[in-house]
């Protein structure tokens, strides 16, 4: 059986009830061209995904709209039956168009179909961890979340989600959704140069409460700096490397999901990780977003 492992950089945390790696993998990357349809690589697709099981990586993001449904698609091929301690976080809130956009979907109904579709498609009874999506492509939107999060914690009273959580959320809507049912994690945009959420972090972890950073290494536009490449050759690595090893080194309650369709890259990923950083390393990084 695969079980956590403490040995994998940052080692693990618990959401609610459930002890997942620090290190997770984000599938997104595995449905084709612009997220949408299948893979260039199928076989190298679910290659990835046994390669993240047998690493010992415990914790998978994914969503029913990458592809759409084709990243479910491949998990449940490569991994079903899944292991025991492999958790899979999904996100709901959002759908596809023919143009590649993600118009939102969040409607009660929308959720309650969204839900049980990725039930159906990733093979499961119930779904460990569902975040809403909120805003749109541009960034968190403000606004009341109370309609949709009451939705999907009806869908918990019933059973078909064990934990909630939300994504692209600004800090008031995170509160405000505390109000209505726990959360055990926020998934939002963060990396060394964009630093907005550095408060709600902070916040979150004296909670116990995880924060997933979605483009940890920059998203479509690769971390640039010339303080992250100073560090990076003086450790004789790659900034992308330095880029990951500093968010575990950010805040104990941040939770890693690099995505990739090569297991050299998810193996690289991993190393990098778990670079050590100096003080002089962290204060250098430190002043990129400033």
């Amino acid at each position: 059986m695969n079980t956590p492992s403490p040995s994998l950089p940052g080692g693990t945390w618990t959401l609610g009830d459930l002890v997942v790696t620090r290190f997770g993998y984000g599938a997104m990357q595995l449905a084709g061209p612009g997220v949408m349809g299948p893979p260039v690589d199928r076989d190298g697709a679910l290659a990835v995904l046994r390669e993240v099981v047998d690493l010992g990586i415990t914790h998978i993001d994914t969503a029913d709209a990458y592809g759409p449904r084709v990243t479910n698609q491949l998990i449940r091929e490569a991994l079903h039956p899944y292991p025991e301690s492999l958790h899979i976080v999904t996100k709901v809130g959002a759908t596809r168009d023919s143009q590649g956009g993600w118009p939102p979907a969040r409607r009660p109904e929308d959720l309650r179909r969204a839900v049980h579709e990725n039930l159906a498609t990733l093979g499961l009874e119930v779904l460990d961890v569902v975040n809403l999506r909120l805003g749109n492509a541009a960034g968190p939107q403000s606004g009341s979340l109370a309609e949709p999060f009451e939705a999907l914690a009806e869908l918990q009273r019933r059973g078909l989600i064990r934990h909630l959580g939300v994504s692209n959320a600004t800090a008031e809507q995170v509160a405000e959704a505390q109000t209505i049912a726990p959360i055990v994690c926020v998934q939002n945009m963060y990396n060394l140069a964009y630093r907005r959420d550095d408060e709600l972090i902070d916040t979150l972890a004296a909670q116990g409460i995880a924060y997933v950073p979605f483009f940890p290494l920059g998203g479509f536009s690769p971390l640039q700096s010339a303080a992250l490449s100073a560090v990076a050759a003086r450790l004789n690595t790659t900034p992308m490397s330095v880029a990951l090893a500093w968010l575990l080194h950010r805040s104990p309650n941040i939770l890693l999901i690099p995505g990739t369709s090569s297991t050299t890259h998810l193996r690289e990923n991993l190393l990098g990780a778990g670079l050590p950083l100096s003080g002089k390393d962290i204060d250098e990084l430190e002043k990129i977003s400033h």
